[in-house]
């Protein structure tokens, strides 16, 4: 069946032709969504956002277009409580800052209910998806989804459809000092160049070596082979659980509280152990074996 409103037409044809624009209702899958305007004061930003840059180019481009078209893609956002504002975006910063720069007082808006877990994998999958984030942003989300939600490496490589070493080099980044990331996320220097040199002694040194010689990426790997690295990698390298181990582990931890068990190895031999349970009951049992 062809739209109410006509293919190809935006969110603002339909408030030109209609005047004020009405919470419009949508069946997708098997749940309704209601678009509706929100005034932009009552909308906080995502403080787990992946993408922490926005470029005043772009912003100004996009608020050019929205003040010729209006907002033709509605954001996503969630209900809370104990902010200043009302609700905080999950999906769609740069055309909320874009819509500001406009000069619009309220925006088109799905709200869902989500709980951090949940928007974080949104923000996440959006910004991978638009290839809106720099290596360093990108690096710091698959951080946040194994740090803050206790996800595993091979649960992030669904979520986003990259292989575990793919992420796994990717946070490679992280390593760096902020002077080489800053460098990373400017374009100065680029993903790869920034992946091979983070286990190496002197990254800054080596970093301003590859700018000022315009060192191709195999150059700078032959540089890295003769050059010290970082106690800190080979520690990383050294105790590191083999996957069999950790199995072994788990189904031992399990036998003997009767939980599922989950262990979460980190850089350096730090870690986590996850318990979970389901019922307040098997709560109780599993706090009172452990005090035990």
């Amino acid at each position: 069946m062809a739209s109410k409103f006509g293919l190809g037409r935006g969110l603002a044809d339909i408030q030109m032709a209609q005047g004020a624009l009405p919470d419009i209702s949508i069946l997708t899958g098997g749940e309704r969504v209601v678009i509706k305007q929100i005034p932009l004061v009552q909308i906080g930003a995502n403080p787990d956002q992946p993408r922490k840059t926005f470029r005043d180019a772009e912003l100004n481009d996009l608020a050019a277009s929205i003040k010729e078209k209006g907002v033709l893609q509605p954001i996503l956002l969630r209900a809370v409580a104990g902010r200043p504002y009302n609700y905080e975006i999950v999906a769609g910063e740069r055309r909320f800052r874009a819509s500001k720069l406009a000069g619009l007082t309220e925006i088109p808006a799905v709200i869902k209910k989500l709980d951090d877990n949940n928007a974080m994998e949104i923000a996440l999958i959006e910004n991978v998806q638009r290839e809106n984030l720099d290596p360093v942003e990108e690096a710091a989300a698959y951080k946040n989804l194994i740090e803050k939600c206790n996800y595993e490496m091979d649960d992030v490589s669904r979520l986003i459809g990259k292989s575990a070493s793919y992420i796994r080099n990717s946070m490679r980044i992280l390593e760096l000092p902020e002077s080489v990331r800053l460098m990373v996320s400017n374009g100065e220097l680029s993903a790869s160049h920034a992946r091979t040199i983070a286990v190496a002694e002197n990254p800054e040194k080596l970093a301003q070596e590859i700018v000022n010689k315009k060192m191709s990426v195999a150059d700078t790997s032959a540089l890295v082979k003769n050059t010290k690295r970082t106690g800190k990698a080979r520690q990383f390298v050294s105790k590191t659980i083999a996957a069999a181990d950790i199995k072994r582990m788990e189904n031992d931890i399990q036998k003997s509280l009767n939980v599922s068990a989950k262990i979460l190895e980190k850089r350096g031999g730090a870690g986590q152990i996850v318990l979970k349970f389901n019922t307040r009951v098997e709560m109780n049992e599993l706090i009172s074996k452990l005090i035990k």
